[in-house]
């Protein structure tokens, strides 16, 4: 007996099959580098000078820290040059030297474990997951380089993430790496979106990386709408965009510090669910609930990715969600309280969770704002800032708070 697809399936396998609407949808991905890259030719051209001159030169490039906002074109720069000099740069006979260049994502990678693992493969080393000692891999990492007699330039994106998690000791080796080698040459980029990153980092650290550096401003509202259009040329066929469309998308984008990444994203996913509608136009309805859609996936994430305690306090601003004008501290605290200990966990102080109140405020999560009650002082009132859905999905993901609150028991509990 052969089993048939519901017909609402075999009807959206059709509408799929007969899409109108994207070209090439990857085109649209923040990790694609166009052929060019519009209101960053002054930054390309600034990396380049950089490096340039030292590698034709057979000698080491200066090490560059980049930072500023998300969707800046920060990466997309750094990406498109190091391209350029892979290229270009090792079919020329101008540089005694190989060149080798290698980007590695920091949130990916935020352990000096699986940097240096990175580094090693990029070399040609298979390293495995785990079990060597982080020395080691830095050793290995070292001598093979210095047998190869190569300029390598390596960019960290997201060095924060690293640092943040691991320290700044692998970064002060790699700054300081060129006085162990012999025949080989080592050069960082360092990229960050976290303008704070610098108070981070030691300050032997911060003098070596930091050697030249790179501010990337944000977009304007019209810069996004050439970057837009475009992408849209390569992404979509031919008048399949309704007028505004475009012009709204590079809006909404602007609004938040001129995020590239934003306005690609909002085309994207409004052309998606256009696709997924069977709609023969893009319009900006579309956009509009593809700004919601995205909403709604970035804070379940946030959620997902928060530590323990956090998630605990916003549950309980979830639980009095209801509290007319917003639940004071104390009230949270309150119910954390409860929470924390049906869940067999030792609490933490009042203090640290008016802490974490602040940081989910921060990241958008919550809003707190503090009103004068006139002789009994100042009280902080806490609301809700992103959908009911989307917290409860993002804290569901937690099986042990997700069950407990949502599903009227308490699961297997385990300590964390």
């Amino acid at each position: 007996m052969t089993l048939s697809m519901p017909t609402t399936l075999d009807d959206l396998l059709r509408r799929l099959m007969k899409n109108n609407l994207f070209r090439d949808r990857e085109k649209l991905r923040p990790d694609y580098v166009p052929e060019t890259l519009p209101h960053r030719e002054v930054h390309i051209t600034q990396l380049a000078q950089i490096l340039l001159p030292s590698i034709v030169r057979g000698a080491r490039p200066s090490n560059v820290f980049i930072y500023g906002y998300t969707g800046t074109g920060k990466t997309a720069v750094t990406r498109y040059v190091l391209n350029w000099i892979d290229s270009r740069l090792n079919e020329s006979p101008e540089s005694p030297y190989r060149v080798k260049t290698v980007m590695i994502n920091c949130t990916n990678n935020d352990t000096n474990y699986r940097v240096l693992r990175a580094l090693n493969e990029a070399l040609g080393i298979k390293i495995p997951f785990t079990g060597l000692p982080v020395a080691e891999l830095y050793e290995r990492f070292k001598k093979t380089l210095d047998s190869r007699m190569t300029i390598m330039i390596v960019a960290l994106d997201e060095v924060d993430s690293l640092v943040k998690k691991s320290g700044d000791e692998l970064l002060y080796k790699l700054t300081r790496i060129n006085s162990e080698l012999q025949n080989s040459k080592l050069s960082l980029i360092g990229i960050t979106n976290d303008l704070n990153f610098r108070d981070y980092l030691n300050a032997r650290v911060r003098s070596s990386l930091g050697e030249e550096e790179l501010v990337f401003p944000p977009y304007n509202a019209d810069e996004l709408r050439d970057i837009l259009e475009h992408r849209a040329k390569l992404a979509f066929y031919p008048g399949v965009i309704e007028d505004g469309v475009i012009p709204l998308c590079a809006h909404m984008a602007a609004r938040e510090h001129g995020d590239a990444r934003r306005a690609l994203d909002l085309l994207r996913v409004a052309g998606e669910i256009a696709e997924r509608e069977g709609a023969s136009k893009i319009t900006i309805e579309h956009v509009r609930r593809a700004s919601l859609e995205i909403e709604r996936d970035k804070a379940v994430e946030l959620i997902r990715t928060l530590p323990f305690h956090s998630k605990l306090v916003l549950a309980a601003v979830y639980l009095l969600r209801d509290k007319v004008g917003g639940a004071t501290t104390g009230e949270i605290y309150d119910i954390y309280i409860r929470l924390v200990k049906a869940l067999g966990f030792e609490p933490i102080t009042q203090r640290r969770v008016s802490d974490i109140i602040s940081e989910l405020d921060v990241v958008g999560l919550i809003q707190a704002k503090l009103q004068s009650r006139g002789r009994y002082g100042r009280t902080k009132y806490v609301k809700i800032r992103v959908s009911e859905r989307a917290l409860t999905e993002g804290l569901k993901s937690d099986e042990l708070i997700g069950g407990y609150i949502f599903e009227g028991g308490t699961p297997g509990l385990r300590r964390r």
